[in-house]
């Protein structure tokens, strides 16, 4: 069985040298979709009977790992020197620092690679982070896959 779930937050960023618009400093309202795979859970008596994970604790785990750190912030490429000193010119500045260029593609793998070791199979039920989907617009998104 396979569940998602979505969560949304607003973040800037920039992508150094691209040929376009993208090159300067903007923002967008992003979603972040995770998809677990596992079993369904049959244990008599306990909340998660029936389910493969509680949503509410996947959106748990997905907002304090990710989108509380990520949303309101910018996020910047480490190599981006001279927006790193911009932003780091502003006092109580939220500043994410990328080690890779913050595309779509490589926020998508970052929130897979922290998520990963965040879920947990409790119940035996094989529960596995399968896709991380992030949507940079309502029509534009990659998938990071397990």
């Amino acid at each position: 069985m396979h569940i998602t779930t979505r969560l949304e937050f607003d973040a800037g960023h920039r992508i150094p040298n691209h040929k376009s618009q993208c090159r300067n400093l903007h923002g967008h309202r992003y979603a972040l979709e995770i998809t677990l795979s596992g079993d369904i859970i049959t244990a008599e008596n306990i909340s998660e009977n029936g389910m493969v994970m509680d949503f509410s604790d996947v959106k748990a785990i997905a907002r304090s790992s990710i989108v509380d750190v990520w949303d309101h912030a910018f996020l910047v490429y480490q190599q981006d020197i001279e927006v790193l000193t911009f932003l780091n010119s502003l006092p109580n500045h939220k500043t994410v620092i990328f080690p890779t260029v913050p595309t779509a593609e490589n926020m998508a793998s970052e929130a897979f690679r922290i998520l990963k070791c965040k879920y947990h199979d409790t119940y035996g039920n094989h529960l596995t982070l399968e896709k991380v989907r992030l949507y940079e617009t309502p029509n534009s998104w990659a998938d990071a896959l397990g």
